[in-house]
C-alpha cells in the first residue's frame, strides 16, 4: 500500500465535470478579469463565512498584505508600527508584515500551536496597532481572548484564515470573528483552486472599498486612480472553479474529521503526541499534525511503509536567512514544535482503511 500525503488529482476528482463546464462559461463569456464569477464567488463566500463583505483576492499573502496596506491608508497604522504575529506561524504571515512595512513581533504559541493570548499582552508597546491571529492547521485561536485584549488596548484584529476554510469557533465560522481575515485558496486548501487564489472577509464597509481599490491599481473606474494600487485580482477562472467547490466544502471537511477522529481514536503510543482540540471550535483539519522526538526515523518508518509525510514547517521563520536579524533569538516552544511537528496524509480522498493502516504503523513505531 503505497499512501500519498496529498493527491490534487484525486481531491478535485469528483469535480471534475462540474469544473470542465465552469472553465467553458468563463471561455465563452469573453469576459476574464473582475466580472460575473468573482462577484458571485465573493457574495457566496461572504454569506458562508458570515460577513458583510468579500474582496477576491489573487493569493492568500496578497490578501494578507492588502489588508494591512488598507488600513495604512485609513490612517489606522503607519510605516513602522507593530504587529503581534505567531513565532510558529507560516512565514506568509511575517512576510505581508514587512511589506506593508510594520514591524513584526512575535509571540510563542499555546498548547494549541496558535498564539498564546497571555504572550499577546507581554509584548503590547505604544507601537502595537495590530494582532493577527493566525489559525494554524486549521484550528481556531482564541478570538474571544484575543479580541478582548484589543479592545483593551485599541488595537485591530486581523485573522490569518489561509488554513481554516470550514473552521469554527463557538459556532460562528472563521474568517467572521475579527476586523478582517486574509483566506488562501492556494490548490492544498480545504477550499483549493486550479492555481493561486486568496480573499479578504470583513464586515467593514470602508476597509472593503479601500482593499477592492488597492487591488486594481487603486482604481474603481478605468484610467481614474485614487491610491497607489496594485495587481491582486482574483481571476474569473479561479473563482468560477471555487464556485463549484464552495457548495461541497463542508461536506468535504466532514470527511477529514472521520480520518483525524480515526487518528485520534487508533494512535496510541507514547512516542507520539497528538493535536490537542480546544473546546472553544471545531477544526477544519486542514492537516493533522503529530510531535515526536525522533522526527526523522518515525519519518522513514512511515516511509518504509509507504505512506508519505510532511513536514509544517521544518524552519521557524526567526531562523530563516530571509530574516537574519532575528537568528540568535530564541523562541524554545516555536523551536520545539518545528524540531518535533509530522504532517499526517489527511485529505477527502484519504479511506478509512487507510487511516487505521497508518495508525497501526505509527503503533509499531
Amino acid at each position: 500500500m503505497t499512501i500519498p500525503f496529498l493527491d490534487y488529482k484525486a481531491v478535485n476528482q469528483p469535480y471534475f465535470e462540474k469544473i470542465e463546464e465552469a472553465v467553458k462559461r468563463v471561455l465563452r463569456s469573453g469576459w476574464y478579469v473582475l466580472g460575473k464569477e468573482v462577484s458571485a464567488f465573493e457574495k457566496d463566500y461572504a454569506s458562508y463565512c458570515g460577513t458583510k463583505h468579500c474582496i477576491g483576492i489573487s493569493s492568500g499573502l496578497d490578501a494578507l498584505v492588502l489588508v494591512l496596506e488598507a488600513w495604512k491608508e485609513m490612517g489606522k497604522v503607519k510605516a513602522e508600527d507593530q504587529v503581534i504575529v505567531p513565532a510558529n506561524t507560516y512565514i506568509a504571515s511575517i512576510l505581508a508584515i514587512s511589506k506593508a512595512g510594520l514591524d513584526p513581533v512575535l509571540a510563542e504559541p499555546d498548547i494549541y500551536c496558535n498564539i498564546n493570548p497571555s504572550e499577546i499582552e507581554k509584548l503590547i508597546t505604544p507601537k502595537t496597532k495590530v494582532i493577527m491571529a493566525v489559525h494554524l492547521y486549521g484550528q481556531c485561536a482564541d478570538m474571544d481572548a484575543i479580541n478582548e485584549i484589543a479592545k483593551k488596548h485599541d488595537l485591530l484584529v486581523m485573522e490569518d484564515s489561509a488554513q481554516s476554510q470550514g473552521a469554527t469557533y463557538k459556532g460562528k465560522k472563521a474568517g467572521g470573528l475579527s476586523n478582517a481575515a486574509a483566506h488562501s485558496f492556494y490548490p492544498g486548501k480545504n477550499l483549493g483552486a486550479i492555481g493561486e487564489g486568496g480573499a479578504v472577509t470583513t464586515d467593514d464597509q470602508e476597509l472593503a472599498t479601500t482593499i477592492s481599490l488597492l487591488r486594481n491599481y487603486g482604481s474603481e473606474v478605468k484610467y481614474h486612480n485614487q491610491l497607489k494600487g496594485l495587481n491582486n485580482r482574483l481571476d474569473e477562472l479561479q473563482a468560477a472553479i471555487l464556485r463549484v467547490k464552495l457548495p461541497y466544502l463542508d461536506q468535504d471537511n466532514a470527511k477529514r474529521k472521520l480520518i483525524a477522529d480515526t487518528y485520534l481514536k487508533k494512535i496510541q503510543n507514547p512516542k507520539v503526541s497528538l493535536p490537542i482540540i480546544a473546546e472553544h471550535g471545531t477544526p477544519n483539519w486542514h492537516l493533522f499534525v503529530v510531535m515526536t522526538k525522533d522526527r526523522e526515523s518515525f519519518i522513514q518508518h512511515l516511509k518504509a511503509n509507504g505512506i508519505q509525510t510532511a513536514i509544517h514547517y521544518p524552519i521557524p521563520p526567526h531562523k530563516q536567512p530571509a530574516y537574519s536579524e532575528w537568528n540568535d533569538r530564541s523562541y524554545p516552544e516555536t523551536e520545539r514544535i518545528h524540531k518535533e511537528c509530522v504532517s499526517l496524509p489527511i485529505s477527502p480522498a484519504h479511506t478509512l482503511k487507510e487511516a487505521v493502516f497508518i495508525a497501526n504503523i505509527i503503533n509499531n513505531f
